[in-house]
């Protein structure tokens, strides 16, 4: 471990590139359908192949699988679905081995309803642990406390029949919502955490960092009018999209708790934390959450969204970039809750094999660290699963308008057998017929294909110090070109991106001289005649500037 954790190497995640890993569809060891620990830690060399800086794996832990491990039952133990705590440790000690930081998932907002925590909370209401959930009583009429909604659909409380109250839940009800504005609940949240510190996991991706506290009062959200029912991570249809969620989440008491864990982390050099953070307003939410004194970086849904224009991704970043005078961004454009980008983004033209090494190239040339999800760097589309064979509960409620995320999470295919080599059984999800043709055994074979050039891309990207922690600056361009310069000391690149599939031109500024442009990057590039830049399509273009 001395090898990756060292006072030098505090800094190690500002710029790096992290490798999401879903461990139920990674790779399945054991034959039961579902991937594991062991499973990752056999593709460990794979991972290392692709020039990444860290892992993060989604949850392991001990749960009845109600949300897929985001329902914890016991924040401190494998799931034995996944495997044991040696396996872990193993899996721990290879990575590290091989040069790759370990991030694991941590959800603190709440618990499973299995937890021990709330199985006592809930016996009565003057047991050791009875304030440690949100519990209201009903109103006189015995309707809910409040207009609170869960983000998986309904109203977001439960009632208890032990107790006589209803209790919070953000998400689905057997997800009940920790009471962090009791001082024993936010210890023993730190104390879990710090269990994995010393365990030796190099990072925390903390799940829906600001849904911790809520409003005391339990006041009622305002009504949200029905054009601004736009939605990061649910769709405009969900109840939850009906209000301004301005007091079941994103409480300024969470700051405070922020300020704790980070005081934590740093009692262990080189660890990091990635919050997710999802509310009204999330680029706001992430310059308050993110900086020296809180959390080391941020992560947001707002390059999850269908909006793939020039002017929206500038936009996007320009607006984080104003606002986050000192924190340190993540940018990702796929993960295990939305339809994958080359899909979403790419529409019929999702098997462009230029469009998928684009789209990872454009992620890793925006300021910030970044996180590309298992397959993407496949070209992986988003598979169509059948109502019949989904998992995802929110999907099967809000079907057929939402389908869930299942689509995202079918198995990594590792070659072209049926299960995809990714299981000796029936997979918990269907591996597609379709990604067989882009499994990792055909493109490992072709010099030219997504994975390889992925591959090379990430290599060269370490090459280039304004890429990894440069400035970034816009410069004004016509649909669909996205120009911008990175800047680190001396350096700065001039970089350039066509977003059609179309060829397009695009007029150099007079005040970037003497372009050296840069090909050894092994994308489809541009090329300049004259002044003017000439973009294939879904071309791009890097130069130095002189």
């Amino acid at each position: 471990m001395a090898e990756v954790r060292n006072a030098e190497q505090t800094h190690w995640w500002r710029g790096a590139v992290i490798y999401q890993i879903y461990p139920r569809s990674f790779l399945d060891t054991n034959g039961d359908g579902v991937g594991d620990l062991p499973g990752i830690e056999a593709r460990l060399d794979y991972v290392a192949s692709l020039g990444v800086d860290a892992i993060w794996i989604s949850p392991f832990f001990k749960s009845p699988m109600a949300d897929f491990g985001y329902d914890i039952a016991d924040y401190r133990d494998v799931d034995p679905l996944f495997g044991t705590l040696d396996d872990f440790d193993r899996l721990l000690a290879k990575a590290h081995s091989l040069g790759i930081r370990v991030m694991i998932d941590q959800v603190l907002s709440h618990t499973s309803i299995e937890h021990a925590w709330f199985k006592e909370s809930r016996e009565s209401r003057d047991n050791a642990k009875a304030d440690w959930y949100v519990w209201a009583d009903a109103k006189p009429d015995g309707t809910p406390p409040n207009n609170w909604m869960s983000l998986f659909g309904g109203v977001a409380w439960q009632w208890e029949p032990r107790r006589g109250q209803y209790f919070l839940h953000n998400f689905l009800a057997s997800q009940p919502d920790l009471n962090f504005h009791h001082p024993a609940v936010q210890a023993a949240t730190l104390d879990n955490v710090k269990f994995w510190l010393d365990r030796g996991v190099d990072g925390l991706r903390l799940d829906a960092i600001n849904f911790c506290f809520h409003d005391t009062q339990l006041r009622d959200n305002p009504a949200k009018p029905a054009e601004l029912r736009t939605g990061r991570g649910f769709s405009p249809d969900n109840p939850y999209a009906f209000q301004y969620h301005w007091y079941n989440n994103t409480q300024p008491e969470n700051v405070a708790f922020l300020e704790e864990l980070r005081a934590l982390l740093d009692r262990y050099p080189g660890a990091t934390t990635l919050g997710e953070i999802s509310s009204e307003d999330s680029l706001a939410t992430m310059a308050e959450y993110v900086n020296e004194r809180r959390l080391h970086m941020g992560y947001s849904f707002e390059l999850l969204t269908d909006d793939s224009s020039a002017a929206y991704i500038r936009g996007t970043v320009e607006n984080l970039e104003a606002k986050m005078r000192e924190g340190w961004p993540c940018w990702a454009i796929s993960n295990h809750d939305v339809q994958r980008a080359v899909t979403r983004w790419g529409g019929d033209a999702a098997l462009d094999a230029d469009l998928a090494r684009q789209l990872v190239a454009l992620v890793c040339s925006l300021r910030g660290s970044v996180c590309l999800y298992q397959g993407e760097e496949l070209g992986l589309t988003e598979a169509e699963v059948p109502f019949e064979a989904l998992q995802d509960p929110y999907g099967i409620t809000f079907w057929p308008n939402f389908k869930g995320r299942d689509g995202c999470r079918t198995p990594m295919p590792w070659n072209g057998d049926a299960n995809g080599g990714f299981s000796a059984v029936q997979p918990w999800l269907p591996v597609p017929a379709e990604h067989g043709a882009l499994s990792v055994s055909v493109q490992d074979e072709n010099a030219g294909s997504v994975l390889n050039g992925v591959r090379h891309l990430l290599r060269w990207r370490k090459s280039q110090p304004a890429l990894v922690t440069g400035e970034i600056a816009f410069l004004d361009a016509a649909e669909p070109v996205l120009a911008f310069t990175r800047g680190a000391g001396e350096e700065t690149l001039l970089v350039v991106f066509n977003l059609s599939a179309t060829a397009q031109a695009w007029d150099v500024p007079a005040a970037l001289h003497a372009l050296a442009p840069i090909d050894d990057h092994g994308l489809r590039a541009g090329e300049l005649r004259d002044g003017t830049l000439q973009l294939p399509p879904r071309g791009v273009f890097y130069a130095r500037v002189g």
